[in-house]
């Protein structure tokens, strides 16, 4: 017969075993929830405050999204965030989908718009995140990881979405090991393990805490330089005037730009350039006193915080420490450096009592400081306003008539001096504004070059030019300055063969003009890229030339076809001035011997030209043989030229022709 003890004592252990089984699946499932939970939530706040980190240090990613290069202090921070593993990939998306821009770890590059991205249409259509955690196949993608979509809004509406890649493996793996180690002590423990999952709970709290604060240092700090970034510091700021006194002490916000940093970036490279914001960020913090804050915004520009701020000098003293300790010697490798830096500050509550207008106005004092020759610093005042808006509404103006099309060239005529004949025209550019005027090219060239414009904006004049010049007589040539932006190694000869193939015009009947500035820069690259230019039978000039370095040494080491005298030594003349036609006799003789053409600029008088009759001049350009004319009415300067030339011929070399454009 059974033993009934037995019986029984089976029976309480299998209930025991049972019991033992429930608690230990029932408390796995709730931890495997858990965990789930707590790698969803720490991947989709992970991946979200990256893609809004990308945001908020790109300031162009509305231009990239429409088809603009990176900026180079967007590109030095796609670089930076390559190098922190757990992110793979940021994208930059237009509101079609169409994927303008990847960082997959290893490089950075632009996409062709077949590229589509289907879940960013969709974050652009609804104007919100959109945010995942996915599984996936190595080494494509990582085995778990997050992405999320996040718009950039201008004016409540979405401009572009950046998308952003975490890989979650190393997190899950942490969070699984910790879910083995809890169940495992549940089972040696049986029902004592109570405590485990609280154990297990507090731990992966604490890593998902470290993590929340590791984000949440990435998100507020400069990723370089370690200082606040924007959104941290406009936080401190707001909370700063919040507290002002009534009748207290009160506050000085600085803005402080580098000159010419990017100088140092194309001289000595990138690893200098981020040396030097490094030592910068040191030096501002070396001037900060107790209350005070330094803070990146961005590229080459840094915004400091004074407290305790009672009258206009502290706030200038302040400016001038700032100053001294940026203009102190800075060694890298075998270089030495050094920087200035223009500055602007604006006074609270003086000037303002919010973050955003006490922001304009220190900006404001920073232009000013620009405009005045750089190397200074300048408080606000209240008539900078309209220098602000004036400038804003330019700037406007540029990037619009860069990404549409709305600027037009001009033409000016060249002649040779000898039989006073049209021998081509100089391309030059015009922005039209709002009300039909022209804006001077001094005015929007500078604004241009600040944007990193310039390169885009050569290209598309170097186009336009040949495409005109294509429908003239084969026997006219059309020269088309060419700005140091646009001179990268290999650069100039590839849009310079395209633009000759979509226009189908001759090399010969092409001429570029590079300044000195442009051979102060790397001496063996530009020489390899004018022999190339040389070699497609393009003509090359040195423009300006008297009033720069003007080193000999450019014209027999350089593959020159051409001087071009600026038009300051025909002023010179004016004035009784000797000089200025010893020179200029001596550059023509010299253009001759090194069997260069030497053109004059600035031809406005007869005074003038019956002085290249008598120094022998090969070419002329100015207001006395004709002002710049839009394409439209060239036609009229060449059949002039035509009618000339055909109802006298042997007038055409009588030194005193006078040639106008009609």
């Amino acid at each position: 017969m059974p033993n009934p003890l037995r019986m029984s004592s089976l029976k309480g252990l299998t209930l025991v075993a049972s019991a033992a089984i429930v608690v230990v699946v029932g408390v796995g499932a709730v931890l495997k929830t858990t965990v789930d939970y707590l790698l969803y939530w720490d991947a989709t706040a992970a991946a979200e405050s990256w893609a809004r980190y990308v945001v908020e240090n790109v300031t162009d990613i509305g231009e990239i999204a429409r088809g603009a290069q990176p900026s180079a202090a967007s590109m030095d921070f796609f670089v930076r965030t390559q190098q922190i593993r757990y992110v793979f990939g940021f994208e930059v998306v237009d509101l079609n989908g169409n994927v303008r821009l990847i960082s997959d770890g290893t490089k950075i590059s632009s996409v062709n718009l077949a590229a589509h991205n289907e879940t960013a249409a969709q974050a652009a259509a609804h104007g919100v995140p959109i945010v995942s955690v996915k599984e996936g196949v190595p080494p494509v993608r990582p085995r778990i990881y997050a992405e999320a979509y996040q718009p950039v809004m201008v004016n409540g509406k979405p401009e572009a979405i950046v998308a952003a890649y975490v890989d979650l493996s190393e997190q899950r793996a942490h969070f699984r090991t910790a879910f083995l180690l809890a169940a495992l002590t549940l089972c040696l423990i049986g029902g004592a393990g109570a405590g485990l999952p609280t154990l297990a709970w507090h731990r992966m709290t604490k890593e998902k805490q470290r993590a929340d604060r590791r984000v949440y240092y990435l998100a507020h700090h400069d990723g370089l330089t370690g200082l606040p970034n924007r959104t941290y510091f406009l936080e401190k700021l707001e909370a700063a005037l919040a507290g002002l006194p009534p009748d207290g002490p009160g506050l000085a916000l600085h803005f402080v730009d580098l000159d010419h940093f990017k100088d140092i970036n194309d001289t000595l490279g990138h690893d200098a350039g981020d040396f030097l914001l490094k030592t910068v960020a040191e030096k501002l913090q070396s001037v900060t006193r107790a209350g005070d804050q330094a803070s990146r915004f961005g590229g080459d520009e840094f915004v400091m915080l004074q407290s305790n701020v009672r009258h206009r000098a502290d706030a200038e003293g302040f400016a001038l420490r700032i100053a001294s300790a940026i203009g102190q010697p800075m060694h890298f490798g075998d270089h030495e450096m050094s920087i200035t830096a223009s500055l602007g500050f604006a006074l609270a509550p003086g000037d303002a009592t919010d973050n955003e207008t006490l922001l304009k106005c220190a900006d404001l004092a920073a232009y000013q400081a620009k405009a005045d020759g750089r190397k200074c610093a300048r408080g606000f005042l209240p008539c900078m306003d309209a220098a602000l808006k004036a400038r804003i509404e330019l700037e406007r103006t540029v990037r619009r008539a860069t990404n549409d099309g709305l600027f037009i060239l001009h033409y000016q005529p060249i002649y040779e001096v000898a039989g006073r004949r049209l021998t081509g025209f100089e391309a030059l550019l015009r922005l039209p504004a709002a009300d039909g005027t022209l804006i001077a090219p001094s005015v929007f060239i500078p604004i241009a070059e600040e944007l990193h414009l310039i390169d885009k904006i050569g290209n598309w004049v170097l186009r336009e030019a040949c495409r005109t010049a294509a429908e003239w007589p084969t026997h006219l040539m059309v020269s088309v300055n060419v700005s140091v932006a646009q001179f990268k190694p290999g650069q100039v000869s590839r849009d310079v063969r395209t633009a000759l193939k979509e226009s189908g015009l001759a090399p010969h009947r092409l001429e570029l003009e590079i300044t000195e500035n442009l051979l102060l820069k790397d001496s063996e690259s530009v020489l390899d890229e004018l022999r190339a230019l040389k070699a497609m039978g393009v003509a090359i000039a040195i423009d300006d030339f008297g009033i720069g370095f003007s080193s000999l040494s450019y014209l027999w080491r350089f593959p020159f076809s051409k001087i071009k005298i600026d038009q300051s030594f025909l002023t010179g003349l004016e004035s009784g001035g000797r000089a200025a036609e010893t020179v200029m006799k001596m550059i023509m003789s010299l253009g001759r011997d090194l069997n260069m053409r030497v053109t004059v600029e600035g031809v406005e008088t007869e005074q003038h030209v019956r002085f290249l009759d008598e120094a022998g001049g090969d070419q002329a350009q100015g207001f006395y043989f004709g002002r710049p004319l839009p394409a439209s009415e060239i036609a009229a300067s060449i059949l002039s030229d035509f009618r000339f030339a055909e109802a006298d011929p042997k007038e055409n070399t009588a030194p005193s022709r006078k040639v106008r454009s009609v």
